[in-house]
């Protein structure tokens, strides 16, 4: 059985063999991680292999392992399934990144949520 290290290895292997047969920039695309029903040990292991960006789609459990793994303050947590209006705040406050932004009503909530003390929440628009 491979471990998280060896399926970030060859995980990074393809996407570079992607990159250079398409002749992009490498560092123009970057691996994220879905760390959703993964144990907060598992994320520990991909953060020692060099991952640092991880995706979540429950929100209650990404909120849960950012508070866990805080310590990690180099991690990028993006938020990638679709966000009912009455949970944008705790998004806002918790999450770098949303992937799915399907409705101006959303992004305006996470706008106004977002805390001021906070750097902008970064958004990708699902058209």
């Amino acid at each position: 059985m491979q471990t998280i290290a060896d399926r970030l290895i060859n995980a990074r292997q393809e996407i570079d063999n992607a990159i250079a047969s398409a002749n992009r920039n490498p560092h123009s695309v970057r691996l994220l991680a879905v760390s959703k029903t993964k144990p907060v040990s598992d994320i520990e292991l991909a953060y020692e292999a060099g991952q640092r960006l991880f995706g979540e789609n429950y929100i209650q459990e990404g909120v849960d392992k950012i508070q866990t793994l805080e310590h990690l303050s180099d991690i990028e947590w993006h938020m990638i399934g679709p966000i009912q209006s009455n949970k944008t705040k705790i998004v806002a406050e918790h999450f770098d990144w949303v992937q799915s932004i399907d409705r101006l009503k959303i992004a305006r909530r996470l706008n106004d949520q977002r805390p001021e003390d906070m750097p902008p929440l970064n958004v990708c628009i699902q058209l």
